[in-house]
């Protein structure tokens, strides 16, 4: 049972830093002119738009800080979900 709450938490661990990665790409795609509108950039786009249209209200100007503040949800999520595992793990020994 140790093991299976572990390979959860580790699979949601990994697949929280791939939304994050995800993210990041995303960000950088709106750099570049059309980038967004290729293939890839169309299906990071709906993979991530999504969860950033919860952190679409802030911004500095023209500078939209929703990407960096969804990164800081997802570090805290990631961590909760380690804290989660960690205790659980705990309680099963």
């Amino acid at each position: 049972m140790i093991t299976v709450i572990n390979l959860i938490g580790t699979l949601l661990y990994y697949a929280i830093n791939i939304y994050i990665f995800l993210i990041v790409i995303w960000a950088l795609l709106s750099w570049f002119p059309g980038a967004s509108e290729s293939k890839l950039g169309q299906l990071i786009n709906r993979v991530v738009e999504p969860f950033l249209n919860y952190f679409n209200f802030i911004h500095i100007g023209m500078i939209g800080l929703g990407p960096m503040v969804a990164i800081i949800a997802l570090w805290f999520i990631q961590y909760g979900v380690v804290g989660i595992t960690n205790f659980l793990i705990n309680l099963m020994i």
